[in-house]
This record gives structure tokens, C-alpha cells and sequence, in this order.
């Protein structure tokens, strides 16, 4: 580093009227008064001016060394008007001038050509002299007309007396360092973006348990804002129990190295903004950054998986129920046919018998003439059952018709009240007046109310009052109710839920079918049917049906509608 001559071309010479040489400049960069404070310190107490030339020398020299040395630093000094005066190896390394070829050279030739044209050069002086010194980051040229990014700082230079000096500019290129914090904030971007898209919950919390970090996909699953949990104990993610063991495991993993859930997969309890709970997979790994010890903990919310997996194993379970009604159908049709013929030839058997015994004057044989005829009848019936049974099994026509309600009520309950008086079960039937006609497949129907009946009798056999109601009363327009009730244990209102689901029962030996095939007839006439629990107990089942068109009404009905 040296001092030149910095007159200008046109023979000017701005320093003249201020008096000292170039020389002196890197001086009175620093003051006198420093050096004079380092002369005393070498031993000088007596200050001539020979120790002061002396002093001023080597603190010369060695300031220009140390300037020389900042070779990571151009460091350069300008003139009032803008000339470069002193260049250091530093700025011959970052911008590609030599010392000879810049000296008296205006700085503007470091500026990119936009910043020439905006006369922004002059205005950064202008700017330091006013406000002493200014430091910022902006665009530079070298040499070779490259451009780098600049950290700039330019200090405004006086001497004793106040007046302006010049100014000390000193540069340093951090191209690379600003390429490196964008590769960084990048790669933080980067990552912060695969984290959000995880769909695993993310927590990072400190070796005391206290959260740092919590990921978008957390907040999902917890419920909570991030601002809501960080700096918080992570316990209070947990159910109280889980919460005061891991306070322990902590404890316990800082004191003894003994680790519990760290480095393991786990599958625990977690409790979500409002105290409901819910199963995780928890995964946990350790970390050690400048000396700290974190934890990132990986939650998986096992909610949805746990519910297609029940979800899975019910339809493999109505799938297997499904096999089971269609063997039983076709057994059912089996049967049908097999049991029929029986009770032909029982009908056949019994009239020969009516038959036989004729017109007897015989009081006890007439007797026996007139339940010989009732037997036969309730065979035919029987038999019609059978048939019906085996034509809905099938998917045969099952004949829907206009049918007197009362009558339809009164034909089932004649067969399903078999017994009924034998086991002390008082009957009371209240049928709506004014004879409603349904449109109904009789013998269908008459097998849903057969079957009503015939477990209402069976509830109330341990029963100490035994009452069946049988009742029927308009549900609503175009339909009519029928109420079969009891008054036996009753049925748990969580089982009465499913009562109507193939294969659920509540007998012992029962097969779980009949309320499933009830509910199949009547939804196929476009009824409902449903229990409920009466307050007195027992439980009543209540069914509807569809009325029969009006004579007079224009509305007609699509028997396959109702099928």
C-alpha cells in the first residue's frame, strides 16, 4: 500500500489548502493523539519532534501492514471528490484492479451502469458526509466486468479541525455467503414443506418435555394452534395417566440413560383440544444440537384405521351372515315343500274323519264332528303358510290384495294364540272400527303378526302377570298401525337396536331369524317396524301397512312397488 500524487489532470490539487501530504493520511486516519498514546507507551514519556516523526512513521507502517493484511477486505480511501487514494491487496484480490492502474481513478467505475446513470455513486457520499457513515448491501463491478454482491460500508473522514478528509470504504464480497443463506433457507423451505405434507404429526420438544415445534399436520390432529402448544409441557397432549408417566420417563431417561420410548415405535393414547381420546402410533428420536439435547416425536392418528378395521371385520361378519341366510333359504324352501305334504294328508285325515262320523245325534260326537273340522281348517291354514313361506323364499309372485284388517287380525291370532289360554295369558285385542281395508299380502302379513305373537308368549313365561294386546289404530294418512305388546322382562334398549339384524336374538335356542324376516315383509309392503320398551314393563313391536285405494279414488298402486 502506498500514497501517490493525487492531482488532478487538469493540475488541481484539493489537498493543497489543507495542509498535510498524502503521507500523512493513514495518520490522520487514526490521530495524532494515537500516536502519540502509542510513542508513550514504547517509552517516550519526553515527546520531541524527532519521537513524534518517528512514531508517526511506524504507526505508518503498521497500519498499512494491517490494512495490507485484511486481504478478506478491500479497504480503500477516497478523496472529497470521489478519487481513490489508498488500495489495499485486499481490494486488488476482490475487484481485479492493481494498485497502479486505480489509483486517481473516480469510484463510480465500481458501480453497476444503472447505478452510474442514477448517479447513485456520489449520492452514497453525499449520504455518508451527511450522516457520518452508511452501511448496506448492494451490487459491484470487478474488473472483468462481473458483477458480486457488496457488503459496503463507507465512513465519512475528518480531521482534528473538523474538516472533511475523504472517506474509508470498506468492501466485502458476499456473493458465496448470501448463495449459502439462500441454499439454507431453501433447504429450510424444502424441508418445512415435506414436514407439512407428511401426514404424520410432528412435534419437537426439548429434554424437559417442552415443545419447540409443532407441525401443520398436528394441528390437524390435535386440534390445537401451534401458538397454542409451543412452550408448553407436551403432557398435555395425553390422557392424565400417560401424561404423568412420561413426566417420569423424562425423569427417569435423564438420570439413568434407561430409555422408554425413545427409539421405538409404540402404540399409546393421546387426547385431542377438548379432552377426547384417541389411539397414536408413536415414534420418537433423539437428537443433540451445540450441546442441547431435543426430541422429535412422529404421531400417526390410528382413529380412521381402527375404524376400517372394525368396519372390515362387520362386513365379513354380515358377509358370513349373508351365507348363512342364503343356505337357511334354501333349506327353508326344502322344508317348505317337505312339511307341506304332512299337512295335506293331516287335513285329508281329519275330514274323512268329519266325514265318518256324519250327522250323529250324539252330543259328544258332534263335539268331536266340530273340532275335527276346526283341525282341518287350521291344517289348510298351516299349509298356506308353508306355501307363502316357500313363495317368498323363492321370489314368487306373493299376491298382494285388498284385505279387510280386522279379519286378517283375527284369522293370525286364532293360530297364534294356540296355547296361549292353557299358559294363563290374558288376550286383549282392540281393533280400529269401521272395517280398514290394506293392501297386503295376507298370508305374509299373518306370518309376521303369528310370529309376534308367538314370542310375546314366550317373554311372559316367567311372568307373574301375563297380558298380550293386540291393537290396531290409523298411523298415519295411507297407513295402518298394528301393535302386538307384552308384559314380560322386556328387551335392553341396546338390544333392541339390532333386534331386527339377521341372527340376533335374545332366546337361547333361537336362530335370529324371524324378526329379520318380518322386517324383510313388511318393508316390502312399504311399512316400518320397530320395539319399544313400555314404562311398566315388557315391550311392545308395532308394524305398519299400506291402505287399500278408495273405491272413488284415482289412485292406483304398483304391485310391484310393493313387493
Amino acid at each position: 500500500m502506498s500514497a501517490v500524487d493525487t492531482s488532478t489532470p487538469g493540475g488541481s490539487e484539493p489537498f493543497a489548502e489543507q495542509g498535510p501530504s498524502l503521507n500523512d493520511l493513514p495518520l490522520r486516519a487514526t490521530s495524532n493523539r494515537t500516536a502519540r498514546v502509542i510513542a508513550s507507551q514504547s517509552g517516550e514519556r519526553h515527546e520531541t519532534p524527532e519521537s513524534v516523526a518517528r512514531g508517526d512513521a511506524t504507526l505508518a507502517e503498521e497500519l498499512g501492514l494491517l490494512i495490507d493484511g485484511a486481504t478478506t477486505y478491500a479497504i480503500y480511501m477516497l478523496d472529497p471528490q470521489g478519487r481513490v487514494t489508498i488500495w489495499n491487496r485486499g481490494a486488488e484480490r476482490i475487484k481485479g484492479w492493481g494498485e497502479a492502474e486505480i489509483i486517481g481513478r473516480d469510484f463510480a467505475i465500481f458501480y453497476p451502469a444503472d447505478d452510474i446513470a442514477a448517479g447513485r455513486p456520489h449520492a452514497d457520499l453525499a449520504r455518508a458526509h451527511a450522516c457520518g457513515r452508511i452501511e448496506e448491501e448492494s451490487w459491484r463491478v470487478r474488473k472483468d466486468g462481473s458483477e458480486f454482491l457488496a457488503h459496503v460500508t463507507i465512513t465519512a473522514l475528518h480531521d482534528d479541525a473538523g474538516a472533511l478528509r475523504g472517506f474509508g470504504k470498506v468492501i466485502r464480497d458476499i456473493t458465496q455467503d448470501k448463495a449459502a443463506e439462500a441454499a439454507i433457507v431453501r433447504r429450510e423451505h424444502h424441508l418445512r414443506s415435506i414436514l407439512n405434507t407428511v401426514p404424520d404429526a410432528m412435534i419437537v420438544m426439548n429434554e424437559n418435555g417442552i415443545v419447540s415445534s409443532f407441525s401443520a399436520a398436528a394441528e390437524l390432529v390435535f386440534g390445537y394452534a401451534a401458538s397454542d402448544v409451543i412452550g408448553q409441557n407436551v403432557a398435555m397432549l395425553m390422557p392424565q395417566t400417560e401424561a404423568r408417566d412420561h413426566d417420569r420417563h423424562l425423569r427417569t431417561y435423564r438420570e439413568t440413560g434407561e430409555r422408554h420410548v425413545i427409539g421405538n415405535v409404540r402404540l399409546e393414547r393421546a387426547m385431542r383440544n377438548g379432552g377426547e381420546t384417541f389411539p397414536i402410533e408413536l415414534a420418537v428420536g433423539e437428537a443433540s444440537i451445540a450441546g442441547e439435547r431435543i426430541f422429535t416425536g412422529f404421531i400417526r392418528d390410528l382413529t380412521n384405521r381402527r375404524a376400517t378395521e372394525r368396519r372390515l371385520q362387520e362386513l365379513q361378519s354380515e358377509l358370513v351372515h349373508v351365507s348363512r341366510v342364503s343356505a337357511m333359504g334354501t333349506m327353508a324352501s326344502t322344508l317348505a315343500h317337505e312339511i307341506n305334504q304332512p299337512l295335506t294328508a293331516i287335513a285329508n285325515y281329519l275330514e274323512a274323519a268329519r266325514a265318518m262320523i256324519g250327522d250323529s245325534p250324539d252330543a259328544l260326537l258332534s263335539e268331536i264332528a266340530e273340532a275335527l273340522e276346526l283341525a282341518a281348517a287350521q291344517s289348510l291354514r298351516a299349509g298356506a303358510i308353508v306355501r307363502r313361506v316357500r313363495a317368498f323364499v323363492d321370489g314368487g309372485d306373493t299376491g298382494f290384495r285388498d284385505e279387510r284388517l280386522d279379519l286378517l287380525v283375527e284369522e293370525a291370532t286364532s293360530l297364534g294364540l294356540l296355547g296361549a289360554r292353557e299358559a294363563g295369558i290374558t288376550v286383549a285385542t282392540h281393533v280400529a272400527p269401521g272395517g280398514a281395508m290394506v293392501l297386503v299380502d295376507r298370508i305374509q302379513i299373518q306370518q309376521v303378526l303369528v310370529n309376534l305373537i308367538r314370542n310375546a308368549i314366550q317373554s311372559m313365561a316367567a311372568s307373574p302377570d301375563k297380558v298380550l294386546t293386540i291393537a290396531t289404530a290409523p298411523e298415519r294418512d295411507g297407513c295402518m298401525q298394528i301393535t302386538v305388546a307384552d308384559t314380560g322382562a322386556g328387551i335392553d334398549a341396546a338390544v333392541r337396536a339390532r333386534l331386527f339384524e339377521a341372527f340376533a336374538t335374545t332366546k337361547e335356542d333361537g336362530m335370529g331369524l324371524g324378526l329379520s324376516i318380518c322386517r324383510t315383509i313388511v318393508e316390502a309392503h312399504g311399512g316400518r317396524i320397530w320395539a319399544e320398551g313400555i314404562a311398566t314393563g315388557g315391550t311392545a313391536f308395532h308394524f305398519t301397512v299400506p291402505l287399500a285405494a278408495r273405491p272413488d279414488s284415482s289412485e292406483t298402486v304398483d304391485e310391484g312397488q310393493r313387493r
